[in-house]
């Protein structure tokens, strides 16, 4: 499943974070790559434990809790705190599958991604190529969105990015733990929970149908997640 989250950040918020970040030590991306990642891998990344990714990571947390689309599509159990990156000269990062588990230095955070995401931070016009390809069982998708916007797949999915060719492409990106494991119990609790908010804004909340569904959708929520 893959779901395109639009205004995660508004024009203010991406303001807050592009100035702290701009201003932020920047290395090698390959500092968080596994093996088969660092053969692929071409770009540079704001350094995870400084101050500025601990503070712009916080602001996206923040504006993420506050975005409903994001809570109903991930069921987020736990998020590994955001990294930051930059493309910029013809800088790519090819084919890759990301880790299954990842593991916070210096720390015993660590989750089972389920999700990766990407939030981009860079206006689409200001720079050429650059766009997130993600393969699925339609072929390849394309994905480049305005600044704000971030987008949500699976962690499992082979992906890439295109070669930035004029410009420079800022973005921020984790992955997630969800409470639900499974990509398909996940898709339909999705599915019914937008089927509900739709319904209701017909019928109302009130709704003997509307609460009926509800029930049926927490129930299955109960059923199907792993904490």
């Amino acid at each position: 499943m893959l779901i395109e989250i639009p205004a995660v950040l508004d024009a203010a918020g991406i303001a807050e974070v592009r100035g702290v970040i701009d201003e932020g030590e920047w290395v090698d991306g390959n500092v968080t790559s596994g093996h088969q990642s660092a053969l692929a891998k071409h770009n540079t990344q704001l350094v995870e434990a400084s101050p500025a990714a601990r503070k712009a990571g916080g602001l996206i947390l923040d504006a993420l809790g506050r975005t409903p689309l994001f809570i109903a599509a991930a069921l987020p159990h736990s998020i590994y705190p955001p990294l930051f990156n930059r493309y910029q000269g013809g800088q790519a990062f090819g084919n890759h599958v990301d880790n299954a588990v990842r593991i916070q230095r210096g720390s015993n955070f660590r989750i089972r991604s389920d999700l990766s995401a990407t939030l981009f931070l860079e206006d689409p016009e200001s720079y050429d190529g650059g766009e997130l390809l993600i393969e699925h069982n339609f072929g390849t998708q394309a994905v480049k969105l305005p600044a704000g916007h971030m987008v949500l797949y699976p962690a499992s999915s082979v992906h890439r990015v295109a070669p930035v060719t004029r410009g420079r492409r800022t973005a921020s990106f984790f992955w997630l733990q969800s409470m639900v494991r499974d990509t398909e119990s996940r898709q339909l609790l999705f599915g019914l929970d937008t089927a509900i908010q739709q319904v209701a804004q017909t019928l109302g909340h009130s709704d003997e149908t509307v609460i009926r569904m509800t029930g049926i959708y927490h129930n299955l929520l109960r059923k199907w997640t792993d904490l």
